[in-house]
């Protein structure tokens, strides 16, 4: 059995990565409120998922079209990072996504809990009709507060 600082390297490194690379909802609305620049926040759903709903400031680009299309949808170059979404926790379309844009050289993270959390969680979303919102949902967010505070 390994000693408890090389367990505690391994683990370090594990959690230091998975950071590198996934983002969270709370995490991407306050990149998006304070309009940070360079990034991009990529829908990869198909069009009527999209139509239903979507973050407000996303880009619209299903994962399928990403090797053809990213260049014309998405900025490249230094200072560029590439949030992708996709329905939820159950679906691993926003894993496929950042698969395609990593492949592409693009700096990228995964944001954890797509679009059902940015919902859950009581951000704005975008539908055909305008601008709508939901309450939050207590078992995803406090009911009184901005953020977990985690």
């Amino acid at each position: 059995m390994p000693n408890t600082a090389t367990r505690n390297s391994a683990a370090v490194s594990h959690f230091e990565e998975r950071l590198r690379f996934e983002t969270d909802v709370s995490d991407v609305h306050a990149a998006l409120e304070a309009g940070t620049p360079g990034y991009v926040v990529v829908d990869s759903r198909g069009a009527q998922a999209w139509a239903q709903g979507h973050l407000p400031g996303a880009v619209h680009l299903p994962t399928a079209q990403i090797a053809a299309r990213a260049a014309e949808v998405v900025p490249a170059g230094d200072g560029v990072q590439v949030v992708t979404y996709c329905w939820g926790p159950g679906c691993n379309g926003a894993t496929r996504a950042a698969l395609e844009f990593a492949k592409l050289g693009y700096q990228v993270k995964e944001m954890l809990g797509g679009y059902e959390y940015w919902v859950r969680e009581g951000f704005t979303f975008q539908t055909p009709a305008g601008p709508d919102r939901r309450p939050a949902d207590e078992l995803t967010a406090p009911r009184w507060a901005v953020s977990c505070d985690c």
